[in-house]
Parts: structure tokens; C-alpha cells; sequence
């Protein structure tokens, strides 16, 4: 029942979470006041997502780490400054609609990549040494980043984002992989699997509930809404497209050039929404929250760019393979 359940939530999450958009800035008088339970909601999230993961596993891939240094310069180096630079383009006088687009692009790389990473075959063993690495650093990094791309543009408290993203991640994420370490890899997967659905319950829920803080910016559909969906939206495009890039430019194999797509592409909106909305005025999760739209369409966009890509090419080297023998 439970695997059904898992089955049909990943089926329908790219479909579920723009509803669940929708749903808290509908219902947001009844839904603002659950704020509270957000944080802990995301941290179960963090340990559900980990638990598959073991200390092995990163050290494996460690030994290799430019394909790493590839994701994570294009994570927090690439990606970040290329959205200041739009933002500050396109809303020169909006400080905190700029705090925002930056935010969505400094922000952890998703969990949820690695499903989409699984689908395509690209490298599980690097996503998740990407996906780990990223979230150990992300209290520093995070904080970091928004300190020198927007400080001066907003008022932050770096201990207090620090202090979140400990507690809602990198605490989780070692319990998790504690839990793998001590059951061992198949018991882990049970209690994976038995995790999974309750934790892609949780999302819908925690999406709901950012939203409805949001729901004010949100209700009136105007020229500057649109400006910052349409903003956004080729953002992240982009960045998909410049994580492609530069693993080509690089030489990396099919199977760590899927990885580092999905990696660089993809975010932790959910993440994003929470440290929006507890550290930073309400403006400011409209960006971040708007990414939640369309972050699964983006994915499965770019999975039918490297199905039509690799096919391709593996169909011409089979046919020539033909030919000459």
C-alpha cells in the first residue's frame, strides 16, 4: 500500500506542488498561523531523503571530486551572480524582489534531483556526494553568499540562517546517514521506503503553508508578477543550460553530465521558502516560491533534451558500428 502510495505521489508531484501553490494563497487566512511546524516538517523531509545515504558513498566519490567541483562552482558561483546581475537588470529599484531571485539560485541543490538523475541513468554515487557536500556546506554558504551578493541591500541576520539551515538540514542529513551507517544498507532501504511517502506528503503541506505567507503579493495579479515569473522562469532555464555546457566543455561522460544538470539545476525551493519566510520580510519568498511552479517542468524538459541528445547519438554510433562491420 505505502509503495502505491510513493508510486502515485512521484508520479503526480510536478502536478501536486503548483496546486499546492495555489491552495495556500487561497486558503492563507488558515493556513499562515502553521508556520511554526514548517521547519520541523523540512527537517523529517532532510532525514527521510538521507537515509539512503551512507558515509561511503561520499568518501567513493571524493576520491574523484572535479565532476563535484564542476556542480558546486556552478551551484554557488555561477548561477548566484548571474541571477543578481538579471535581477538587478530587470528590478533596479526592488531590493527585495532582487533578495529574492538571488536567494532561489544560492539555495541548496534539491533532493529531488536525485529521482530525476535515477531516471535519465545518470550518476548516482556523484549526485549524491553533490547533493551531500552541498547541504554539509550549505549553513555557511548560503548565508555567505546572500551576505556579499545583497547585505547591503537588506537587513540579515547570518547567525539566525545558519542556525536554521543546521537544524533543518545538515542535522537531519547526518542522523539519516547515521541510520544507514548502523542498519546497514538493505535495512535502510526498508525503512526508506516506508519514509518515502510520508515525506512527499509533507511537501504539498510545507508548499501550502509558505505560500499562504505569501498569498498578499500573490493575489493581485499585476505587470510586476508576471515580470517576475517570466524573470525567474528564464533563470533557471539558463542555468540549466549553462550546467550542460560546462560539462561538455569539460569532457564529462553522459552519466556525470546528467548528474551535474540535475544537480546545478534543480533547487531546495522548499528550503528557500523557509529561510524566506522566518528570516527575511515576505517579498522577498515571492520569488522563491514562484520557482516551485514550474522547477518540475523545467526537470522533465531537459529529461527529454538528453533523451533526444544521447539517443541520437548512441543510435548514429550503433548504425556506423553496422555499416562498417
Amino acid at each position: 500500500m505505502l509503495q502505491l502510495l510513493n508510486a502515485l505521489l512521484g508520479k503526480w508531484m510536478p502536478i501536486l506542488t503548483p496546486i499546492s501553490v495555489v491552495t495556500g494563497i487561497i486558503a492563507a487566512e488558515y493556513l499562515h498561523s502553521w508556520v511554526f511546524i514548517v521547519p520541523w516538517l523540512f527537517a523529517f523531509m532532510t532525514f527521510a531523503g538521507s537515509v539512503n545515504s551512507s558515509f561511503n558513498m561520499l568518501h567513493h566519490t571524493m576520491t574523484h571530486p572535479f565532476p563535484i567541483v564542476i556542480a558546486l562552482v556552478t551551484l554557488h558561483i555561477v548561477a548566484p551572480v548571474w541571477a543578481l546581475v538579471v535581477g538587478q537588470i530587470v528590478f533596479p529599484h526592488d531590493p527585495l524582489t532582487v533578495t529574492g531571485i538571488t536567494l532561489a539560485l544560492v539555495i541548496p541543490t534539491g533532493i529531488t534531483s536525485m529521482i530525476w538523475v535515477t531516471m535519465y541513468k545518470g550518476s548516482v554515487s556523484l549526485s549524491l556526494a553533490i547533493i551531500l557536500i552541498d547541504t554539509m556546506l550549505s549553513p555557511i554558504i548560503v548565508p555567505f553568499s546572500l551576505s556579499v551578493l545583497v547585505g547591503s541591500n537588506v537587513e540579515m541576520s547570518f547567525m539566525d540562517v545558519m542556525n536554521g539551515l543546521f537544524w533543518m538540514i545538515v542535522i537531519p542529513s547526518l542522523a539519516g546517514m547515521g541510520v544507514n551507517q548502523w542498519l546497514k544498507a538493505e535495512r535502510a532501504s526498508r525503512i526508506s521506503q516506508k519514509l518515502s511517502p510520508f515525506s512527499k506528503l509533507s511537501l504539498p503541506v510545507v508548499v501550502a503553508i509558505n505560500s499562504s505567507v505569501i498569498a498578499p503579493y500573490m493575489k493581485n495579479i499585476n505587470l510586476e508578477l508576471l515580470g517576475i515569473l517570466v524573470t525567474i522562469f528564464l533563470i533557471v532555464l539558463s542555468v540549466y543550460l549553462f550546467s550542460w555546457g560546462i560539462a561538455y566543455a569539460f569532457k564529462q561522460s553522459k552519466e556525470n553530465t546528467v548528474a551535474i544538470i540535475y544537480t546545478s539545476g534543480m533547487r531546495n525551493f522548499s528550503a528557500g521558502a523557509v529561510i524566506a519566510v522566518n528570516f527575511f520580510p515576505p517579498k522577498v519568498a515571492v520569488p522563491v516560491i514562484v520557482c516551485m511552479l514550474f522547477q518540475q517542468l523545467l526537470a522533465a524538459f531537459h529529461g527529454y533534451l538528453i533523451t533526444q541528445v544521447y539517443e541520437k547519438r548512441i543510435f548514429k554510433k550503433s548504425e556506423q558500428k553496422r555499416l562498417s562491420s
